[in-house]
């Protein structure tokens, strides 16, 4: 055995340790997703007898973790927005830059658990516990369950959740035309992404404008082509409305556009919308889309799914 085969080895029984480990402390909240996939989620709370904040950790462990590779994460909660949830992960990345090379996942949950109690305190924990909806009602599940399929996409883009970004350039980002309905209003943002970590850079940067923060919801969802590998790179986030980025990626799927990322911000006014809402986030994006040149309306009626467009002036890759 050389001396890779040995570091996989050891990786591999680290990875079962830990996972027992954590299987026997966390009970109830540790869910495995997918034990062959190396697929997990546990559910982190501010109290476990009365919870007033909770979020869901998603994590995939690649296979030279904990040796030179960080674990794969999301975190599911749809009032964490904007400055906090960068916060947050910023933290948990500052753990994983201490800790190289040793197991990780109880560093991360019990930071995470002292993230939420000091939320859960301070003056505005309260008022944050009831932004996660505001009118799902029969769509919603209030405790926050995870799509697991979105996580499987995210493993092919293990990069995205996981490192620094840093070294990317900022993409150009374009803003659509705001629609208004019953005083919630939906505002479209798109770049041309090329990798995960661009991703993440147009996120960041986004948070960073107060206005597009303080949005109810940043729902996303992108679609990067693999030319090496023939396969697309793609995921989404709901971010607090439920279904709403799974519905966003397969229009993006339907109208076959690439190398993209659209996000979709909406400014909840007080009234319901019921399914309108779907309608408004979708069109916000077909919008921008067709402004950018990612569509033509024809191309768009048709939905004829082998015809791609990019914007104007790029070439194929």
């Amino acid at each position: 055995m050389d001396a890779s085969e040995e570091r996989d080895d050891a990786d591999l029984r680290a990875q079962i340790e830990e996972i027992e480990a954590l299987s026997s402390i966390y009970s109830e909240e540790w869910c495995v997703i997918d034990e062959a996939a190396r697929v997990f989620c546990i559910r982190v709370s501010d109290d476990s007898q009365k919870p007033r904040l909770t979020l869901c950790l998603q994590i995939i462990l690649p296979p030279d973790y904990p040796s030179s590779a960080p674990p794969v994460y999301q975190i599911n909660a749809g009032w964490l927005r904007g400055p906090d949830r960068t916060a947050l992960s910023n933290s948990l990345e500052e753990l994983y830059v201490e800790n190289t090379g040793e197991s990780i996942l109880y560093l991360w949950v019990e930071k995470i658990r002292e993230f939420l109690v000091e939320k859960s305190q301070s003056s505005d924990g309260p008022e944050m516990s009831k932004t996660v909806t505001e009118e799902e009602g029969n769509d919603y599940d209030e405790d926050d369950i995870p799509d697991y399929g979105t996580l499987k996409l995210s493993n092919q883009s293990a990069q995205l959740f996981s490192s620094s970004s840093d070294d990317e350039e900022l993409p150009l980002i374009k803003h659509g035309e705001t629609i208004t309905d019953r005083r919630s209003t939906f505002q479209p943002h798109l770049a041309a992404v090329v990798t995960p970590k661009q991703v993440q850079r147009v996120l960041n940067h986004l948070y960073e404008n107060k206005k597009i923060a303080s949005a109810t919801h940043n729902i996303y969802a992108y679609r990067i082509y693999c030319e090496d590998k023939k396969s697309f790179l793609q995921d989404c986030e709901d971010d607090g409305e439920t279904a709403a980025g799974g519905r966003l990626l397969h229009l993006l799927q339907i109208l076959d556009v690439r190398d993209v990322l659209v996000v979709v911000s909406r400014w909840y006014g007080g009234i319901l919308l019921g399914p309108d809402r779907f309608k408004h986030i979708n069109n916000c994006a077909r919008n921008i889309l067709l402004q950018e040149g990612y569509t033509d309306a024809s191309e768009e009626t048709s939905k004829a799914g082998g015809k791609n467009r990019r914007p104007k002036g790029k070439k194929a890759k």
